[in-house]
């Protein structure tokens, strides 16, 4: 599968928005405090790939460790469908929860486990 624009959104529909992404690429699952409790599956695109349908003015922010990533969640649902951040390579990046995108088969995604928790 190559890139494809796919919607997703929180759990209340507040938060709405596109993706061009390749779901063949590989996803995480990170350990860390935040993933570890969220459950979330990510994979990261470049801020050119992500379009912010509705919501922004749902969105609540959150940051802790290094303050690179903005955890953003929705304030009505709290569900975390997204993050913004910086790359390790300095680069603009968004992180995007796939657990949230419109029908999509979690078990056919390449998920690979990521030790945050140590970084």
């Amino acid at each position: 599968m190559a890139m494809q624009t796919h919607n997703g959104s929180c759990h209340c529909g507040a938060v709405r928005y596109s993706v061009e992404i390749d779901l063949d690429a590989p996803a995480i699952t990170c350990n860390c405090s935040m993933c570890g409790r969220s459950g979330a599956i990510l994979q990261f695109v470049t801020p050119d790939k992500f379009t912010l349908e509705k919501g922004q003015d749902n969105l609540t922010d959150y940051q802790f460790n290094k303050h690179v990533i903005h955890h953003v969640f929705c304030r009505v649902c709290g569900i975390k469908s997204f993050a913004r951040g910086v790359a390790r390579d300095g680069s603009a990046t968004a992180a995007i929860n796939t657990r949230c995108l419109d029908d999509i088969d979690l078990a056919r995604l390449n998920v690979t486990p990521f030790d945050g928790k140590s970084r």
